[in-house]
């Protein structure tokens, strides 16, 4: 039978089930060929796509398995060939051959699938700048046959360690010992690691990956500084001030009543003795509220060493506030800050609920070319954060005096602030200007000495 494109043909049966009742039944089926000629397209069509797909995994097989190396060697085959035919040069024949030795000589190296498991495990992810990680590498081997060696690569953070696998019997566990520095401050992140199966030589090369990562967070140095008593913000279960308010929970004493006072605080057995409304004084309860800014502008520093001097001391000042009870901003400039577009972007503040916290956050701290100066940088964490009682300002020795002036008349009256200029080498001191503190810092001890003299 011949079908025409678009045809459809319709074919009925009819049956007869028990007590005369008649089923009938129908087909229907479309064709849309176009006959012989329409066949043969659509499977040259077919043909062409599985070509295509076929290719497309061979270049990506390539792609990923020779080594510039190995095209050499290709190049070098395909060079001497030609050169061979074309200009009948012996020499030329004995380096297509030896080359191509080389190619398939190391074809073998790539037989077999890889059956073994990767596991890192750390023995710690949060350390200090300078101390060093213990990590293992559990290698098994999953199957019941012979693994070949390999070399399974670990990148950690712009590095990479090599850890070589011997050859490994099967159900066979190896572990390798590695010793990652963490000797600056920051965040490394370790893997995904890879396995790499290959020639001695170089030739071809074919890895396998683990889709584990890990993160060590490297904290700052810091010091433990002594508890301080400054800065103390209005606060219901705070401790009481020397400044009368007209309503708070400690009570003061007892004065004549004024238009506006609210009878709550009238106190009616005074009112009952003289005649006139009594009212009720209270003592201001307030409670510490510490800010910490931190000047992230890398011309405010002398060095990379500086900087890190001024996060040691930021990171250390919220530590001490966090176990001393006290609610602590630690704020820095945003990334990319010198676009945003409302303070609320130009403005970082890091968390600091727990110690842990507040170091994770230190870690990712970064110094920018671009960052907003310190001046905007209060003046805009201080109108974001009025309820603030104490500020201290951390920037780099090369930010002149009367920019660190601009900076401290930034924050609002009745704010303590307290400006720590970090100068390497420096000699510690304090001094009053103007009804805020200069601090010079010159090595992170330094700081508990002066913060312990001053009271602060």
């Amino acid at each position: 039978m011949t079908f025409e494109s678009g045809e459809t043909v319709t074919r009925s049966s009819t049956g007869y089930r028990g007590r005369g009742a008649t089923v009938t039944r129908s087909r229907t089926r479309t064709r849309t060929g176009t006959g012989l000629l329409g066949d043969g397209l659509e499977a040259g069509r077919r043909a062409t796509g599985r070509v295509r797909g076929a290719l497309a995994r061979a270049a990506t097989w390539l792609r990923e398995t020779v080594t510039p190396l190995g095209w050499f060697l290709l190049a070098l085959v395909a060079c001497s060939t030609a050169a061979a035919i074309g200009l009948s040069w012996v020499e030329a024949w004995v380096i297509a051959i030896g080359a191509g030795i080389l190619l398939v000589a190391s074809i073998p190296f790539l037989f077999g699938g890889t059956t073994m498991d990767v596991e890192l495990i750390l023995e710690r992810d949060r350390v200090v700048a300078g101390s060093d990680v213990a990590a293992r590498l559990a290698i098994s081997n999953r199957s019941l046959r012979v693994a070949l060696p390999g070399v399974i690569d670990v990148p950690v953070g712009d590095g990479l360690v090599e850890a070589h696998v011997p050859l490994l019997l099967g159900s066979a566990v190896h572990v390798e010992h590695l010793v990652i520095g963490a000797h600056k401050r920051g965040v490394i992140t370790v893997g995904p690691m890879t396995i790499a199966r290959g020639d001695p030589i170089g030739i071809l090369r074919r890895e396998v990956s683990w889709p584990q990562v890990e993160q060590i967070h490297v904290h700052p140095v810091t010091v433990r500084l002594p508890s301080t008593s400054a800065g103390y913000v209005k606060d219901i279960d705070g401790t009481p001030s020397k400044q009368i308010v007209d309503s708070d929970l400690a009570f003061h004493a007892i004065r004549d009543y004024q238009p506006g006072d609210s009878r709550r605080h009238v106190h009616w057995k005074a009112t009952a003795k003289t005649g006139t409304l009594m009212v009720r004084q209270f003592e201001e309860s307030r409670r510490s509220r510490l800010g910490i800014i931190l000047d992230l502008d890398r011309s405010g520093y002398t060095d990379e060493d500086e900087f890190e001097l001024g996060v040691s001391v930021a990171a250390s000042l919220g530590l001490q506030g966090v176990r001393d009870g006290r609610d602590v901003l630690l704020a820095t400039a945003a990334p990319n800050s010198l676009t945003a577009r409302d303070a609320s972007t130009s403005i970082r503040t890091l968390p600091t609920l727990t110690p842990g916290a507040l170091l994770d956050g230190t870690s990712t701290i970064k110094h920018d070319l671009s960052a907003l100066r310190i001046e905007q940088v209060v003046s805009l964490t201080t109108q974001s954060f009025s309820d603030l009682s104490i500020v201290f300002v951390v920037t780099g020795g090369l930010v002149p005096l009367p920019r660190v002036r601009r900076a401290a008349f930034g924050v609002p009256p009745g704010v303590a602030a307290v400006m720590v200029r970090v100068e390497s080498g420096a000699e510690p001191k304090s001094q009053q200007v103007a009804g805020f503190s200069i601090m010079s810092i010159g090595v992170l001890g330094d700081l508990r000495n002066l913060v312990a003299r001053g009271g602060v």
